[in-house]
């Protein structure tokens, strides 16, 4: 069993940037951030592999979010730049026994819980 804690949401303005952080309570291979926003359904975000040297993105975050890993603490996180109104969500990690990240949400066997992130106008 792997438990995953997601931390760094909040409240940003239009156009500001938030960092989001995922602690696994082990080593993990691929892992990936979802978001799902009220009334919506959960929405791949990003993935990365086990090593961090391949990533994938959804064509609606590419060039604003950047997916990486710090292997060494366990941790996976998400630089979120030039946010959006359209980026308010809960946004959850996952992690997958495979070594490379995939971006249907049924190929990950672990979640964490989210965090709340909202991007005001």
């Amino acid at each position: 069993q792997v438990q995953l804690v997601e931390s760094g949401g909040g409240l940003v303005q239009a156009g500001g940037s938030l960092r989001l952080s995922c602690a696994a309570s082990k080593r993990t291979n691929a892992m990936a951030w979802f978001r799902q926003a009220p009334g919506k359904e959960r929405e791949f975000v990003a993935a990365i592999s086990w090593s961090g040297y391949n990533t994938i993105y959804a064509d609606s975050v590419k060039g604003r979010f950047t997916i990486s890993r710090d292997n060494a603490k366990n941790t996976v996180y998400l630089q979120m730049n030039s946010l959006k109104p359209e980026d308010t969500a809960v946004y959850s990690c996952a992690a997958r026994q495979s070594l490379y990240g995939s971006p249907a949400y049924s190929d990950y066997d672990y979640w964490g819980r989210g965090t709340q992130v909202t991007v005001s106008s």
